[in-house]
């Protein structure tokens, strides 16, 4: 079972037990997930099954997007509402400092990981020793906010739309907000709205996959993946004929000139087998020849249609055309 399937993870689960549990249900220990969430989060969750577990570390879009809610004049030693309380404050942060907020922390900056995250510091995680009452001392990161904008901003709560970088801690990212403010902050809601290439339209719910599972087993839920392509449907393909796609598959270095190309440009390619898989993304080096950047080899893809030529993939099942009404709570922007 190679393929990739959004979740959309809910509250009180932590992206571990989302892959836990996945692994039960598509019976392949091989799984992987594209980033962190919380427990107290929800949202995108992509889930990387089989060889689509390369495509994790190798994706042409690592951003994030979320809905994040604060409350100002409080701090948390975890940075969100559920750790327990440092400091209060009676400072009340106006309207005016909305504006403030969005200019100050928009483009590149330094961002230090809370101690309450799963960064390891000489082989331990940073969560494990804040439990113990141990703080150590932490490397900033660099990190980008891409677009901040708030949808409410008054009476010392706030609600946000945060687009950024991988590697980004938007209760950090609050506290930071709190402390510019002076009076503190805390996040008390957190909803990542996307991941990279995937949406909330594109999310099943583990009840979802549970049922598919309980109705037809692991095929059935094989048939709710995407192929591994849909992350790079934005790369131009090499098109391999049968011996070149033998000869790559046994590792063989092809001769640029002799493989057909839907377009040529300095650029990454999908290196498609002459059964339309995906074997590789590659390159053309300087000296002519089609490199493999990350190979894949995946021996029973995930179902895939022809290429329409607006190049927009339409799957069996796919999530994209669900009423998506059933996800309660989510709003949409």
């Amino acid at each position: 079972m190679n393929g990739i399937i959004c979740i959309y993870k809910e509250k009180g689960y932590t992206s571990f037990d989302v892959v836990a549990i996945m692994r039960k249900l598509c019976g392949t220990k091989k799984i992987g997930h594209g980033g962190t969430l919380d427990p107290m989060a929800e949202g995108v969750l992509p889930i990387f099954v089989g060889n689509a577990t390369k495509a994790v570390d190798f994706c042409p879009d690592t951003s994030k997007e979320y809905r994040a809610e604060m409350r100002f004049g409080v701090t948390t030693d975890t940075q969100d509402i559920t750790g327990t309380v440092i400091s209060t404050s009676d400072i009340q942060v106006g309207r005016n400092m909305q504006y403030i907020l969005e200019q100050r922390f928009k483009g590149e900056q330094l961002q230090t990981p809370p101690m309450y995250s799963a960064v390891q510091v000489n082989g331990q995680r940073l969560y494990d020793l804040a439990r113990q009452g141990v703080e150590v001392e932490r490397k900033a990161r660099p990190i980008t906010i891409f677009s901040l904008k708030f949808e409410d901003f008054g009476d010392n709560k706030a609600t946000a739309l945060i687009s950024c970088s991988k590697g980004t801690y938007i209760r950090t990212l609050i506290h930071d907000m709190g402390v510019e403010t002076g009076a503190g902050a805390v996040m008390t809601a957190l909803t990542r709205t996307r991941s990279g290439n995937f949406g909330l339209r594109d999310c099943y719910k583990l009840s979802e996959v549970k049922e598919a599972f309980n109705t037809g087993g692991t095929a059935a839920v094989e048939k709710l993946l995407m192929p591994v392509d849909f992350l790079y449907k934005g790369l131009p393909r090499a098109l391999l004929d049968d011996d070149q796609t033998r000869l790559f598959r046994d590792g063989v270095t092809l001769d640029a000139k002799r493989v057909a190309f839907e377009r040529e440009y300095d650029g990454a390619y999908r290196i498609m087998s002459d059964k339309d898989e995906l074997l590789a993304i590659g390159e053309v080096t300087e000296n002519g020849d089609l490199k493999a950047i990350q190979r894949f080899y995946v021996s029973t893809p995930a179902t895939k249609p022809a290429e329409t030529s607006a190049d927009k993939p339409a799957y069996p099942a796919q999530p994209d055309l669900r009423d998506i009404s059933e996800l309660k709570g989510v709003i949409l922007s």
